[in-house]
């Protein structure tokens, strides 16, 4: 039997009510079908045996694909939760205990501390959170029941050929229940593009070696295109009037449109930034610039990258978010975002994929919509949104 692509809850139900040879059964047959494609991108058969050795299909691993933290809560919430003193402590502690580290990473890399420092903190709490699960068990049971695939597939192969060329002994091999590895939290595939051995002792090492880490990090940022001469983004306020169909112009457009940093610095000399409102325009508003995008590159959610960036500014001294954040806001589930970007494709518009991210051109066609309908078009998907559209959410 072959477990096509089911939603998640659909497959945690199947699998448990398969028997367990049937269940065996299922995942031989993916495994043999695995070894072909592995063996062609140059796995030898002791590598492929020793990954896939005891392995079985992990529940656990199925349930955790409807837990992710960016989906179904509130924008605020989640990045209060991250942004937390504890963990700006903790990052000014870590600023000062490798110091010379960031010095040097700074200077290959062109990638500031405070950002490297927010992602350590984000990623693995600096480090204190460890991997504890088998990177082959969590990606086989994804590559098995075909969650986004075929991207975990492909994910499982390169995990093998870490393995195989880095010579990691099997046990060292351990992940989050998505198969991110190490202090960085790296994929497979981010692994062998940008992992370095920053500290020169001749093997890359993103489970504990600090200086590895850091550089590793850094090289993922910068080779993303990395602009240090910009920030990520800033909090800013719109004037009464506002035409909120406008998300796009350069810094020196935006002021002479009336909008203001909140913390009530200047604009970036030159370039340009995207203004969007995560919780809608009762909440905070943001101008986002290129970094914001590299941002998410790491981790494809708007939630996450500004997350990520009002923890750099905090623990450089920066102050709170000024706008409070709506108390009714409610973001959209996994599943509604999918739902919403497969009506807009209906309409008519472009959509990239179907994977439930709300891209900056997803958030534009929001917008034409939202002035169709006669709501203020900011940009923000509500549930009110969808049911003017006819999106049914179950």
């Amino acid at each position: 039997m072959t477990i096509r692509y089911l939603p998640a809850l659909a497959v945690i139900f199947l699998l448990q009510s398969m028997p367990s040879e049937a269940v065996e059964q299922s995942f031989t047959a993916f495994t043999g079908e695995l070894w072909t494609d592995a063996q062609a991108k140059g796995i030898t058969r002791p590598t492929f045996d020793l990954a896939l050795k005891g392995v079985t299909p992990d529940q656990r691993v199925v349930a955790a694909t409807q837990r992710q933290p960016e989906y179904g809560k509130p924008v605020g919430d989640y990045v209060n939760a991250i942004v937390s003193n504890r963990r700006i402590a903790d990052a000014q502690l870590k600023a000062r205990e490798w110091s010379k580290t960031f010095d040097a990473v700074e200077k290959r890399f062109q990638v500031e501390r405070w950002v490297l420092l927010a992602l350590w903190g984000m990623e693995s709490d600096f480090g204190t959170e460890k991997d504890r699960w088998d990177v082959f068990r969590s990606l086989a049971t994804l590559a098995y029941v075909k969650y986004r695939h075929p991207y975990f597939r492909n994910e499982l192969i390169v995990a093998m050929r870490i393995m195989q060329d880095n010579h990691f002994t099997r046990d060292k091999m351990v992940s989050s229940w998505a198969g991110a590895m190490g202090q960085s939290q790296f994929m497979p595939s981010n692994f062998i593009d940008y992992a370095v051995d920053f500290s020169g002792d001749g093997h890359i090492d993103i489970w504990s070696n600090v200086p590895d880490v850091l550089g590793s990090t850094a090289n993922y940022l910068h080779k993303g295109k990395w602009n240090p001469a910009l920030p990520w983004g800033f909090e800013v306020a719109v004037p009464g009037g506002f035409d909120y169909m406008r998300s796009r112009a350069t810094f020196t457009e935006w002021q002479t449109l009336g909008v203001r940093r909140a913390d009530g610095k200047p604009f970036p000399a030159s370039g340009q930034g995207i203004l969007f409102f995560p919780s809608g325009a009762s909440g905070p508003g943001f101008i986002v610039t290129e970094n914001f995008d590299v941002l998410k590159e790491y981790n494809n959610s708007d939630a996450y990258a500004i997350a990520v960036g009002h923890l750099a500014d905090r623990i450089h001294g920066g102050g709170l978010i000024k706008t409070p954040w709506p108390k009714d806001d409610r973001q959209l589930s996994r599943d509604a975002r999918i739902a919403l970007q497969k009506k807009l494709s209906e309409l008519g518009y472009k959509m990239n994929d179907f994977e439930g991210h709300i891209d900056f051109d997803l958030r534009d066609n929001i917008r034409a919509e939202q002035k169709k309908f006669g709501m203020l078009p900011d940009g923000n998907p509500t549930t009110a949104f969808l049911e003017k559209l006819g999106v049914k959410i179950r």
